[in-house]
C-alpha cells in the first residue's frame, strides 16, 4: 500500500437529511478553515448560522433540476471525489475542465426506511429513495486513499479529533475505517429499498437475498467464550415487543445466551393474552422448563416452578403483564438471571433492586404470535429461510378421534399444552393439569424418549414439592408431531394421562387410536404440526 497523503482537507462537500450536529461541525470547518459546499435545505440551515457555505450549483454551474433528483450527478462532483491526487492524468482532467478537489464529503441519506415505517404511500417511498446520496457516497469511499467520508453524525468527533491531531488532514486509518461504514451505509440501504421492492409484488422469497441489521451491541463473548459475538437489530414497520426494543431496568450486560433464552421466553408467554389471565413462563437453554397460567401472576410463577425447580434455577422468567411485588417477591428468592414483562410495579422494582446481576427487562407490551415474519438459519454455505410458526390451533380447529369425548377442563389444558409444544425443542412432549405444565420431554431423538423424559422430570418434581402422587395422574399430554407408533401414548397413558393433542398424520394413526380406545382416553388431532429443531 502507498503511503498516506497527509495533505489538510481544503474543500468539503455536506448534504445531510439529519441536520444533528450539522452546524457545530461546520462551523468547526469553517474556523478550520475549510471551503464549504452544501445543497438545499443543509446549506440554508449552515447559511442561517453563519457559516459560509457554496450551494452545489454555484459550484457546478449547473442548476438544481427536476424538483432535486438532479444536482449532485455531475463531473465537477464526481471528479473532485474520484480523481487520484498523485495520478498526473487525473490531475490534468481536472485542470483541464477547472474540476476541483473534494477532501470530504459528508453525506447522510433521504430517510426511505423511516418514510416505510410511517406507513407512507408508494409514490412518497420511491422519492424518498436517494440517487445522487449513494453515489457520491460510494465515489468517495472507493477513493479513501485521499478523501475522508461521513455517513453518520456520530462520526463527528473522530474527524474533528484526527483534523486537529494532523494538522487539518484525516489519518489513513480512520479514511479507511469510515470507508467501510460508508458502504455498509449504503448496502444496507439497498437492501432495505430490495426488501420493500420485494414486499410490494408480495415477493416473499425473492432471487437474491439481501439481511440488514445494525449493530447494536458487542457481546463478551458467543454461546462459548472461545466464540466472538455481537447482538444486531433489524428494522421494520411494525416492531414487535421483545428484546430487541426491551428497556433494561437493571443488572449485568446481556450475554449471547442471556439475549437467546430470553427471546424464546418471551415469545412463548406472549402466546397467552393478557386478558385471558396472568402467566409465567420460565426458560432454561431456550426449553420451558415450567409453564403455568392462573389467576395470578404470583399463583401463575408459583405453578410454573412447581414443574422443575432444579432447572429454574439461573433460568429466564418471562411474564404476560404486569410484574407485581408478590410475584417478585417470590423470584426474588431463587437465584435467576433474566426477568422480562410488559411492565412492572414500583414495588416490584424496589425489592429487585436488591438483586443487582439480575437483568430486568420491560417491554411495553406483548409479541404478537400471529404476526407474520421470516426465521433464517445459516448452513455450510448458505442460509434456510422461512416463515416464521405463527400457526395457532383454537377449539374449532381439533377434531375428536376416539370414542371418548375430552371434558371441558381437559379441552382447555390440551390447547394450553399444545401451545407450550410449539415452544419445545422437537421431539416436544408436554404434560399439563389444570393450566401448568407438571412435565416436559425436549429434543430426544425418538418420541417415546420424550415422554419417558417428561414423565421422570414429573417424579422428580413430585419428590421436590413433597406431593403425595405424581401430577401426570389426571393430566393431560400434548406432542409436537404424530406418533409414529402407539409406544409414546401407552408411556403417557401409563403416567396417568386422561387426554391427548397431536396433529396427526401416520400411516398407524388407527393403531395409535385403538391404543387410546383400549385404555378410555380422549384423543383430538389438529392437522398442524410444531417441529422446532
Amino acid at each position: 500500500m502507498s503511503p498516506a497523503p497527509t495533505t489538510p482537507i481544503k474543500r468539503a462537500l455536506l448534504s445531510v437529511s439529519d441536520k444533528s450536529g450539522l452546524i457545530e461541525f461546520g462551523q468547526f470547518l469553517s474556523d478550520q478553515g475549510v471551503e464549504i459546499l452544501s445543497t438545499g435545505g443543509s446549506a440554508k440551515a449552515l447559511a442561517d448560522a453563519g457559516i459560509a457555505v457554496t450551494e452545489v450549483s454555484s459550484h457546478t454551474g449547473f442548476p438544481e433540476m427536476m424538483d432535486g433528483r438532479v444536482k449532485t450527478l455531475h463531473p465537477k462532483i464526481h471528479g473532485g471525489l474520484l480523481a487520484l491526487r498523485d495520478n498526473d492524468t487525473h490531475v490534468k482532467a481536472m485542470t483541464d475542465h477547472d474540476i476541483a478537489n473534494i477532501d470530504l464529503l459528508v453525506v447522510n441519506l433521504y430517510p426511505f426506511e423511516e418514510t416505510v415505517e410511517k406507513g407512507a404511500d408508494f409514490d412518497t417511498c420511491i422519492e424518498n429513495i436517494d440517487i445522487g446520496g449513494p453515489a457520491m457516497i460510494r465515489s468517495a469511499a472507493k477513493n479513501h486513499k485521499f478523501v475522508t467520508v461521513v455517513v453518520e453524525a456520530g462520526d463527528y468527533e473522530a474527524v474533528k479529533a484526527s483534523m486537529l491531531e494532523n494538522n487539518g488532514a484525516t489519518s489513513a486509518d480512520l479514511r479507511r475505517t469510515l470507508a467501510a461504514r460508508a458502504y455498509a451505509r449504503t448496502g444496507s440501504y439497498d437492501a432495505a429499498i430490495s426488501a420493500w421492492f420485494a414486499a410490494q409484488l408480495g415477493d416473499s422469497y425473492p432471487d437474491r437475498l439481501n439481511v440488514t441489521a445494525t449493530r447494536k451491541q458487542t457481546l463478551r463473548y458467543g454461546e462459548n467464550p472461545h466464540q466472538n459475538a455481537a447482538f444486531y437489530v433489524s428494522r421494520s414497520a411494525t416492531p414487535r415487543p421483545g428484546i430487541a426494543t426491551a428497556r433494561q431496568i437493571q443488572g449485568k450486560e446481556l450475554s449471547y445466551n442471556n439475549l437467546n433464552d430470553t427471546d424464546a421466553a418471551f415469545e412463548l408467554v406472549s402466546e397467552f393474552d393478557a386478558a385471558s389471565g396472568p402467566a409465567v413462563a420460565i426458560i432454561k437453554h431456550a426449553n420451558p422448563c415450567g409453564v403455568a397460567q392462573a389467576a395470578t401472576m404470583k399463583e401463575a410463577y408459583n405453578q410454573a416452578l412447581l414443574c422443575d425447580q432444579t432447572s429454574a434455577f439461573g433460568g429466564i422468567i418471562a411474564l404476560n403483564g404486569t410484574l407485581d411485588g408478590a410475584t417478585a417477591e417470590e423470584i426474588s428468592k431463587i437465584f435467576t438471571e433474566v426477568v422480562i414483562a410488559p411492565d412492572a410495579d414500583q414495588k416490584a422494582l424496589e425489592i429487585l433492586a436488591a438483586k443487582k446481576n439480575l437483568r430486568l427487562l420491560l417491554t411495553g407490551g406483548l409479541a404478537d404470535p400471529r404476526a407474520v415474519g421470516q426465521t433464517i438459519k445459516s448452513v455450510a454455505g448458505g442460509y434456510l429461510l422461512q416463515d416464521r410458526d405463527n400457526g395457532k390451533v383454537t377449539l374449532d380447529d381439533l377434531k375428536v378421534v376416539t370414542e371418548r369425548q375430552p371434558t371441558e377442563q381437559e379441552l382447555k389444558d390440551l390447547l394450553f399444552a399444545f401451545t407450550v409444544c410449539k415452544h419445545v425443542k422437537s421431539n416436544a412432549i408436554i404434560y399439563v393439569k389444570d393450566g401448568a405444565t407438571v412435565g416436559i420431554g425436549a429434543g430426544q431423538m425418538s418420541r417415546v424418549d420424550s415422554a419417558r423424559v417428561a414423565v421422570r422430570k414429573a417424579e422428580d418434581a413430585k419428590e421436590a414439592a413433597g406431593f403425595p402422587e405424581v401430577l401426570t395422574k389426571g393430566s393431560v399430554v400434548a406432542s409436537d408431531a404424530f406418533f409414529p407408533f402407539a409406544d409414546g401414548l401407552i408411556h403417557a397413558a401409563e403416567a396417568g394421562v386422561t387426554a391427548v393433542i397431536q396433529p396427526g398424520g401416520s400411516m398407524r394413526d388407527d393403531e395409535v387410536i385403538a391404543a387410546a380406545n383400549e385404555r378410555g382416553l380422549a384423543m383430538v388431532m389438529t392437522g398442524m404440526r410444531h417441529f422446532r429443531h
